[in-house]
C-alpha cells in the first residue's frame, strides 16, 4: 500500500485519480438503461419479463412476478435461528434511532391574526431496490425498509433479482421482520422502470430507495422526477485519521472492510505517525492473503488506497473536509476533541473500538450514505426521506389587513398584477 505525503509531487494528480474513480457512467451503458426504462414505460409487463429472462435466466409472467407467502414462510424457515435473531436485534436498534427523526406537524399562532405552520405526511408507496444474484444484503433491506415503516409509508415494494429463480433466504426473512409488503423477483434498470411507472403486475412507487450496480445508479439518476430517489451511489468509500494511537492491525481491518466490496471502493489512512503508516501498510499486504476477496480487495486497494503521513491533527481533518468521505474514523485518543473540525462525512465513526461495520449492520444509523464528496451537501439516508411536507397558511380578515399593502407592493415589484389584485379585491370587500 503506497505512503505519501502532501507535499509529495503528483499527490493532487494521484488523489484526483481517487476523486474522480467514477463519476463517469462508461460509454454505452446510459443509452442502454435509456431503451430498457422506454421498453418498460410503453410495453409494460411485456418488456419486464422479457428482459428478466434475458439478464436474469427467469421466466416470469403474471402468477409469479410475485413472491408468494409461503415463499417467504418457507425462507424465514430456512434461516438459522441465530441468524434470523440477529437481523431482529437489527432491525430493532434501526428502528428505535429512527424513531428519535420522527417530525411532527405543527402549528404557530405567534401572530393573533394568522396561523402558519407545516404538515407532516408520509409517503404513500416507496419501493426498495435490493440487490441479488451471489450478493445477498439482508442488511440493506433493514435499512431501506425500517425507515419507511417507522415514518408510516402506506406501502412498501421490494424488487430483488433472482437469477437462475434462486432467492436468498436470508434477504426475504429480512423483508419479512422489516414489514416489507410486497416483493418482486425482478431487478436490473428494469426494476427500477417498473417501478418509476407501474406495470401491470409492479405498482407505481412515489420514491426509490436502495443500493445498485452501474445500471441500477443509471437508471434511478434517468427517472429522477417521474418519482423521488435517494441518491445517486457510487462505489463505497473509507477515510482513517489516526494519531499513532491504536491498533496498526485494526485499522488494517478496517480500510479492507470497505476495499472488499468493489474494485472501485476506496480505503485511505491519515496518519501522524510515520511508524503507524508503515505498520499499517504491512497489516494491509498480510491481511489481504486472508481474505477470500482478496483480487477484489487487492485491486481497490492497488488502484484507489493510500496510507498519508500528516504534519498534524489539524492537517488530516483539512484533507478529510475536502474528501468528504462517505464513512470517516476517528482512531485517535481523543476523538471528541477532534470531531469538531471534522464538517463532512456520511457517518463518523469514534474511537478505536468503533469499526465502520457496527455501523453498516446494527448500531441504529442508516448505512446508506453519500459518497464520492456528496457529504458535502447531502445526509445519510433518515426518516426525512420517507415523508413529505406542506406548508399551511390561515389569515384572518386582520391579518390581511394588517400585511396585504406589502404583499401587493411586492407583487406589483415583479409585474404581476393578478397577485396584487387578488390581496386587492379581498380587503376593498367587507365582510
Amino acid at each position: 500500500m503506497r505512503i505519501l505525503k502532501f507535499a509529495d509531487a503528483g499527490f493532487d494528480e494521484a488523489f484526483r485519480k481517487i476523486e474522480q474513480r467514477a463519476e463517469e457512467i462508461p460509454a454505452g451503458i446510459e443509452q442502454t438503461v435509456k431503451q430498457i426504462i422506454a421498453d418498460v414505460r410503453r410495453e409494460g409487463d411485456a418488456a419486464l419479463f422479457e428482459l428478466t429472462a434475458r439478464f436474469d435466466r427467469l421466466q416470469l409472467d403474471a402468477g409469479n412476478v410475485e413472491v408468494s407467502e409461503d415463499e417467504i414462510e418457507a425462507a424465514c424457515a430456512a434461516v438459522d435461528p441465530q441468524a434470523y435473531a440477529d437481523l431482529k436485534l437489527a432491525a430493532e436498534r434501526i428502528a428505535v434511532y429512527h424513531r428519535k427523526q420522527k417530525q411532527e406537524t405543527w402549528l404557530s399562532t405567534d401572530e393573533e391574526d394568522l396561523l402558519v405552520g407545516q404538515l407532516v405526511r408520509p409517503l404513500d408507496r416507496v419501493g426498495i431496490y435490493v440487490p441479488g444474484g451471489k450478493a445477498a444484503y439482508p442488511s440493506s433491506v433493514l435499512m431501506n425498509a425500517v425507515p419507511a415503516k417507522v415514518a408510516g409509508v402506506g406501502e412498501v415494494i421490494m424488487t430483488v433479482p433472482m437469477p437462475d429463480g434462486v432467492a436468498n433466504p436470508h434477504v426475504l426473512a429480512a423483508a419479512r421482520i422489516a414489514g416489507v409488503d410486497r416483493i418482486f423477483r425482478v431487478g436490473g434498470a428494469q426494476a427500477v422502470a417498473a417501478l418509476a411507472y407501474g406495470t401491470e403486475s409492479v405498482p407505481r412507487v412515489d420514491k426509490i430507495t436502495g443500493p445498485g450496480n452501474i445500471y441500477v445508479a443509471t437508471a434511478k439518476k434517468l427517472v429522477f422526477g417521474q418519482v423521488d430517489i435517494d441518491m445517486i451511489a457510487g462505489p463505497s468509500e473509507i477515510l482513517v485519521i489516526n494519531d499513532g494511537s491504536g491498533e496498526a492491525a485494526h485499522i488494517a481491518a478496517d480500510l479492507l472492510s470497505q476495499a472488499e466490496h468493489d474494485e472501485l471502493a476506496s480505503a485511505v489512512l491519515v496518519t501522524t505517525c510515520r511508524e503507524m503508516a508503515a505498520a499499517v501498510a504491512a497489516e494491509v499486504d498480510r491481511q489481504l492473503s486472508e481474505l477470500t476477496r482478496e483480487t477484489i480487495a487487492r485491486c481497490s486497494i492497488d488502484n484507489y488506497g493510500a496510507i498519508i503521513v500528516a504534519r498534524d491533527l489539524d492537517e488530516a481533518a483539512a484533507f478529510s473536509n475536502r474528501i468528504a468521505p462517505e464513512h470517516l474514523e476517528l482512531a485517535v485518543a481523543d476523538p471528541f476533541g477532534l470531531l469538531p473540525r471534522i464538517r463532512h462525512a456520511g457517518a463518523i465513526f469514534m474511537g478505536h473500538h468503533t469499526p465502520e461495520a457496527a455501523g453498516d449492520y446494527l448500531a441504529g444509523p442508516n448505512h446508506t450514505l453519500p459518497t464520492g464528496g456528496t457529504a458535502r451537501f447531502f445526509s445519510p439516508l433518515s426518516l426525512d426521506d420517507y415523508v413529505k411536507k406542506s406548508s399551511i397558511v390561515s389569515f384572518s380578515r386582520a391579518g390581511l389587513e394588517r400585511l396585504g399593502g406589502a404583499i401587493e407592493r411586492i407583487a406589483m415589484l415583479e409585474g404581476l398584477e393578478a397577485h396584487a389584485k387578488s390581496v386587492s379585491k379581498r380587503l376593498k370587500n367587507k365582510d
